[in-house]
């Protein structure tokens, strides 16, 4: 794994629903202990979805940030809308990629995301950044 480092809408047709099970059906999801494993093969790339400012207090060595959220409130989240294309920028569709935020919830919706835009070797990581400490704090 390296280090740790401190520091679609409703179009009222049923295609919708059969294109979001698809999605779900080739998602796949990684716990800390595997993707400690898959970073630490050199093969597999960190994607950080978390909002900038954590992303700064503490991430995995060498991870990249692209935040699926620009801003969070207790009424609302502000999706980033170049989430995609942004990680377009940084990966091509055929990289294996973990993606992770603080607890799993968040890097499922990304994860979801690249997948239904194409991208083949995407993982969630389940409990995020924080079971990977956890996982690190047990070793």
């Amino acid at each position: 794994m390296g280090s740790l480092r401190g520091g679609g809408g409703d179009g009222g047709g049923g295609g919708d629903c059969s294109k979001q099970e698809e999605t779900e059906r080739v998602m796949r999801s990684v716990d800390a202990e595997e993707a400690c494993a898959l970073l630490s093969s050199g093969r597999h790339q960190y994607l950080d979805v978390r909002m900038w400012e954590d992303f700064d207090k503490g991430h995995v060595a060498g991870a990249r940030n692209v935040p699926y959220y620009l801003s969070v409130t207790p009424r609302a989240k502000e999706k980033n809308p170049h989430f995609v294309q942004q990680v377009a920028a940084l990966y091509h569709a055929h990289d294996h990629i973990i993606v992770g935020c603080r607890s799993g919830v968040r890097s499922k919706l990304a994860t979801a995301d690249l997948v239904a835009a194409g991208f083949k070797n995407v993982r969630n990581l389940e409990g995020g950044y924080l079971s990977l400490l956890r996982a690190a704090n047990q070793q």
